[in-house]
């Protein structure tokens, strides 16, 4: 498979998907009272937000299928290190697991921040400064928006107390 059929493929996946969940699974199987005092709390806003979003980016993923010039060479290669694969695994599923472990000790910010930054690091990012960015700023916006704007408890850690 090449990028660009990679790229078509995922976009018209994405956008196949958005179409299903907009017209037919979110006013099918989730419903909403009336008198909700705020948009964003309704539990129709965030279903059709990220229905559109996966829209967008299926649309993203199309336009950039079609301007990548056709090449025949393959997107995947074979493995050279069939263990370092297993082991890529294996450190997976020691991050889930000490992630069971820290969260109630370190609270679900915290534990995000450092899955974030051990996921990253694990699968090899090409961009560490980034991930290292986003690792810190999601988990601390997220927490800003569901503890000050949704109103929903996020659980704390022993050590440390947000605001």
């Amino acid at each position: 498979m090449t990028p660009r059929q990679l790229q078509l493929r995922l976009g018209l996946g994405a956008i196949m998907a958005a179409a299903f969940l907009t017209l037919y699974a979110i006013p099918t199987w989730i419903s909403s009272p009336s008198n909700v005092r705020n948009i964003v709390l309704s539990p129709l806003f965030w279903p059709y937000a990220l229905a559109g979003f996966t829209g967008l980016a299926g649309l993203g993923l199309v336009l950039s299928g079609v301007r990548t010039p056709a090449e025949d060479a393959p997107v995947n290669d074979p493995i050279e290190d069939p263990l370092a694969a297993w082991m890529r695994l294996l450190g997976m599923a020691l991050i889930m697991v000490l992630t069971m472990f820290l969260l109630p000790r370190l609270g679900m910010v915290l534990t995000s921040m450092l899955v974030f930054v051990a996921t990253a690091f694990l699968v090899r990012t090409r961009h560490p400064i980034t991930a290292l960015v986003c690792a810190v700023i999601i988990p601390l916006v997220l927490y800003a928006f569901f503890a000050h704007v949704a109103g929903v408890a996020i659980p704390q850690g022993d050590f440390l107390r947000l605001p």
